[in-house]
């Protein structure tokens, strides 16, 4: 078990969801976790980045959530109008749930968007979501960014192993929380992955730890389980946790 949460890794947390954001920000910080708070609409961003920006370890990321592509669509011009204020974007992505089917090709078309600016500027990184639709996000990022112009972590991900490996291919990361492990399927999935593109995350709070919303100190679940996983120390994944989010920073 690993005991020390200074220099762990959350890249994606929804800080700005939980009771009082500015203590979960606050808490983050204290822990010494680094943690990427993503935001699920543009209009959430300022007050995220501003909260931010006062510490060492949080990053604001700014996104769009596709979840709420219908409902806030509208918002890509606000999205457009921060985007230079952050290198890192985040949630976006697509989600072909039955419950946003219908929003898909809105969906596609704000994913485009985000991805094309993105390869403009050429130094983002992006946290993407891809539920039922791993195939198509791995489609936009071909067509949309290359390689060369930014960076892609794939937040949760739950595509085939065929999926996993053109992701891998295609350079992105993987940010792998603690609810991965349940499953047979999705533990394959976990133990397919080069050690050297995986990030771990909370999801917070929409994942629980204990019963209770999970917390970027509570990443070092995760931590334990990938050590588990690959028959590691957790010291030693967490020293090649490190070392991904510096390489994925450069």
């Amino acid at each position: 078990m690993y005991d020390s949460l200074a220099g762990l890794v959350d890249f994606h947390c929804h800080l700005d969801l939980y009771p009082d954001h500015g203590a979960a920000v606050e808490e983050a910080e204290a822990a010494g976790v680094f943690t990427l708070a993503v935001t699920t609409t543009p209009k959430a961003w300022q007050r995220n980045n501003e909260l931010a920006k006062k510490t060492k370890y949080v990053r604001a990321a700014l996104g769009l959530h596709p979840q709420l592509v219908s409902q806030r669509a509208s918002e890509l011009d606000i999205w457009d109008l921060h985007f230079d204020e952050t290198r890192y974007i985040g949630e976006v992505g697509l989600d072909a749930g039955p419950r946003f089917y219908k929003s898909l090709d809105l969906q596609k078309h704000v994913f485009k968007h985000v991805l094309q600016r993105s390869a403009k500027a050429g130094n983002k990184i992006i946290s993407v979501h891809s539920v039922r639709s791993a195939k198509a996000v791995l489609d936009h990022i071909e067509a949309y960014l290359p390689v060369t112009q930014g960076k892609v972590v794939l937040h949760w991900f739950t595509g085939t192993l065929a999926e996993a490996r053109r992701a891998v291919e295609m350079g992105c990361y993987f940010s792998v929380n603690a609810t991965m492990f349940d499953g047979d399927k999705s533990q394959k999935l976990l133990s397919t992955l080069p050690l050297n593109c995986i990030l771990t995350e909370t999801d917070g709070p929409f994942t629980t730890i204990n019963e209770q919303p999970a917390k970027p100190e509570n990443v070092v679940v995760a931590l334990n389980k990938l050590a588990n996983l690959h028959g590691l120390q957790s010291i030693e994944m967490a020293a090649k946790i490190k070392t991904n989010l510096r390489n994925l920073l450069e």
